[in-house]
């Protein structure tokens, strides 16, 4: 079973997502989740705002923070539901979301590819961890090139300009 926002501390998620500028929206359970392109219990995104349910599963939180991450301004202004980007960004927010699960409590880098696994994300090399550590350098230079990681790999804290 894939860990859900449950298990979280509201406060560490606030905290992760006020370090981007983004506010996190916690919905009643039953309810449809805003914004969300899959459907409930996957997260949701409008402009700044994620949204989640108690039973979202985090992999789904870290991945559409990431997407709103990773956009262009232009695009996170108008975006509702749909993040769009190409294949090298939707890699990129892969990537991040990874990096980003060792910054909560809890989480960290293998319990969070253990549940993209779970999940079904789908990499050439097959599981998550192949791909992250021998076939991601692509998603890597383009967070270095848009400044949202260091040459050492470790986030930034801002939204792509």
């Amino acid at each position: 079973m894939v860990l859900t926002v449950a298990a979280l501390s509201r406060v560490d998620i606030d905290a992760l997502l006020t370090r981007y500028g983004l506010t996190l929206q916690v919905q009643n359970d039953g309810e449809a989740i805003t914004g969300s392109y899959w459907g409930a219990p996957e997260a949701g995104v409008i402009g700044r705002k994620v949204f989640v349910r108690s039973d979202t599963p985090v992999h789904s939180l870290l991945h559409e923070t990431c997407h709103v991450i990773c956009m262009s301004e232009d695009r996170r202004s108008e975006l509702e539901t749909d993040a769009g980007g190409d294949d090298l960004e939707e890699a990129a927010v892969c990537y991040l979301q990874i990096l980003l699960a060792d910054e909560l409590q809890g989480v960290g880098r293998d319990r969070l590819m253990a549940d993209m696994d779970a999940w079904g994300y789908s990499f050439r090399l097959g599981d998550t961890r192949s791909w992250f550590e021998r076939d991601a350098q692509d998603a890597r230079n383009w967070l270095i090139d848009k400044g949202l990681i260091g040459k050492d790999s470790r986030p930034e804290y801002r939204l792509r300009n």
